[in-house]
């Protein structure tokens, strides 16, 4: 029996190879698959004070009207649509790396808001949403029991 020198960086040329292959073959080439059935989810940014808990969403190129907003006392629940620009081209090719469509997202809150003072800003394709926090965790004080 022969001796093999093992070479650790092979399995990870052969990930590199594979992920190179899935990228070059799913994006980078005009290929006959429909980007359209492609689905988005909006980038999103969670702070927290003493008073409220604000939350951002990136949307950007989406009209307010195409986004719903539904708030419990634990959660955000954002639904919308980006929907495609109508495009006429003669000649040529266009290529896009857009994605479009309908999109649906949940995000639990850290804390318990008071869901009937929300504020909302959309500005630049950032939604702020400024979620006040209910009176009762604003005072809410925990005994910590030392065995």
């Amino acid at each position: 029996m022969a001796l093999v020198r093992y070479n650790p960086w092979k399995e990870m040329n052969a990930l590199q190879r594979q992920m190179n292959q899935l990228f070059d073959e799913g994006w980078l080439t005009n290929s006959t698959r429909d980007y359209k059935e492609l689905t988005f989810a909006p980038s999103a940014e969670l702070s927290e004070t003493d008073e409220a808990v604000m939350l951002k969403l990136e949307l950007p190129g989406m009209k307010v009207e195409d986004v719903d907003i539904q708030a419990t006392k634990e959660a955000i629940y954002i639904t919308g649509e980006r929907k495609e620009e109508a495009k006429s081209e003669k000649n040529g090719m266009t290529r896009s790396e857009f994605r479009y469509g309908k999109f649906s997202r949940s995000i639990a809150l850290p804390a318990l808001i008071d869901n009937t003072n929300i504020s909302a800003e959309y500005k630049d394709g950032i939604l702020h949403l400024t979620l006040p926090k209910a009176e009762e965790e604003k005072n809410k004080v925990v005994k910590v029991n030392l065995g």
